[in-house]
């Protein structure tokens, strides 16, 4: 009788452990990327959407000529801050350049010309635009902006969470997550959350990394100042939940159950 009652002990311990290991395994569904049928065309692939800049944006400008003469009165000079020596140096020697920073209207303060909007406007328009405000005093003049404050922010399950400066000016979705280290095993391939503020409000998107279309998403080109979160799978979660003292309890409820057996056994 005791035999029969350990061996169909030992068959549910069995039987628990084996559903458990199953229930924690994640399948190919849950973790490959892009799984979907490749792309027909690349024409699905034209979705290099330009950024446009916006309020609390920073920009260099450089105005250039065949006489510089001619565009010093449109370039900011370059200065040092914070300077107590009486020199234009910085710490390492050279001179700090100066920025415009796009206010709450959307404009920037430009020499000579004063006050331009540039909020809404992308690279390319802000340069013609440019041009042709400077064509009243300068012939052929070339416009060279930067945008020196493009940052997206990747946060949750992914292996270095930080915030990330970007010198391109265009980045997608694919290498943001490479340069926070890419997903841990722990992050829902499927519930990728973008924040996005449009027009001082704040937009959200769910994308699916397991799907090949998420490069056709109209997000997948991220824009300044974007915050991407990975939520974490439920064994993440429940692994977080867990208390500090399970593996003792685990333990004690083990050895119990071992002399509850040992017990058993010798009657």
């Amino acid at each position: 009788m005791n035999t029969n009652f350990n061996l169909n002990h030992t068959i549910k311990l069995l039987s628990i452990f084996i559903f458990v290991i199953a229930s924690s395994c994640a399948s190919r569904k849950d973790i490959v990327y892009f799984q979907d049928e490749p792309l027909n065309t690349e024409s699905e692939l034209d979705n290099m959407v330009e950024l446009t800049y916006k309020t609390n944006d920073i920009l260099t400008i450089d105005v250039s000529s065949i006489e510089p003469a001619a565009v010093m009165p449109f370039n900011l000079a370059p200065v040092s801050y914070g300077d107590t020596n009486g020199s234009n140096l910085n710490a390492n020697g050279s001179l700090m350049r100066q920025t415009y920073l796009v206010d709450p209207s959307g404009s920037i303060e430009f020499p000579v010309l004063g006050t331009l909007t540039v909020s809404g406007l992308t690279r390319t328009q802000a340069t013609e635009m440019l041009k042709e405000r400077l064509r009243e005093y300068v012939r052929d003049a070339i416009v060279n902006i930067r945008l020196i404050n493009f940052t997206v922010t990747v946060l949750g399950e992914v292996n270095r969470p930080g915030t990330y400066t970007i010198q391109d000016e265009r980045i997608s979705l694919s290498e943001a997550l490479g340069l926070a280290g890419d997903l841990t095993i722990y992050g829902k391939r499927d519930n990728v959350f973008l924040i996005r503020e449009v027009n001082g409000k704040k937009k959200y998107a769910k994308l699916d990394l397991r799907s090949i279309n998420v490069v056709n998403s109209p997000v997948y080109y991220l824009s300044q100042n974007d915050v991407i979160y990975v939520e974490p799978n439920k064994a993440q979660v429940r692994q977080s939940s867990y208390n500090q003292n399970t593996s003792v309890i685990i333990s004690a409820v083990a050895t119990l159950a071992t002399i509850a057996a040992i017990l058993i056994n010798s009657k």
